[in-house]
């Protein structure tokens, strides 16, 4: 059965609250009546952090993490060691990292494993500007901190193969990541302790 909203604009509100994820039509009237009830200072502020969001954030021309300007604090921070570049999938991996306080390195976000089973393929990810910021030279090590999953190790593999013809190290997280975990939700101590003893990535024979 249709609800029947008594405003075009709350319907239209709860329309737009229920794309998100893991938000059900329910959930997003109860938001909307929320809004409503609130300071309406409160959901104005909402709603310009959300333009903002939309129009103002940018993707790092060169790792693909998330920045308010062209290139994100970390790649212009000139005391992080840039000669190590950290592969993660997205952008929660970087901060997972960073909260451990262990790297010192830069990073390359992918946005994505390859996972044929839902149509990602490698010219889905960020694998060939990965590829190219190597060839430019200046980066000794390339650290795979990818979840511990059959797509996480196949999106290693494919990458290693296509770095193996060039002078650059290859090192993944050491396994105290659990096989199947999820590098979002690993504790800090233990992704920092796998970023720190980190072992080599090897190429299968071809």
């Amino acid at each position: 059965m249709l609800e029947q909203f008594p405003s075009q604009v709350l319907e239209r509100a709860v329309g737009e609250l229920s794309k998100l994820p893991g938000v059900g039509r329910r959930t997003a009237l109860r938001l909307a009546l929320h809004l409503l009830r609130g300071d309406k200072a409160d959901g104005l502020a909402l709603a310009d952090s959300v333009r903002r969001l939309v129009e103002d954030v940018h993707y790092c021309r060169t790792c693909h993490n998330l920045s308010d300007s062209d290139e994100c604090d970390i790649c212009a921070n000139p005391l992080r060691d840039h000669s190590t570049v950290c592969v993660v999938e997205n952008v929660q991996g970087v901060m997972s990292i960073e909260r451990t306080g262990m790297y010192r390195g830069v990073y390359h976000v992918l946005g994505g494993l390859i996972s044929p089973m839902d149509g990602i393929g490698p010219a889905d990810l960020e694998i060939d500007s990965l590829v190219e910021r190597v060839q430019q030279g200046g980066i000794g090590e390339v650290v795979f901190a990818l979840s511990a999953t059959m797509e996480g190790d196949t999106t290693i593999f494919f990458i290693s193969k296509k770095l193996s013809a060039l002078n650059v190290k290859q090192t993944t997280l050491a396994r105290g990541m659990s096989v199947g975990d999820d590098l979002e939700y690993t504790d800090e101590i233990t992704l920092g302790r796998s970023i720190v003893n980190r072992v080599p990535v090897k190429a299968s024979d071809k």
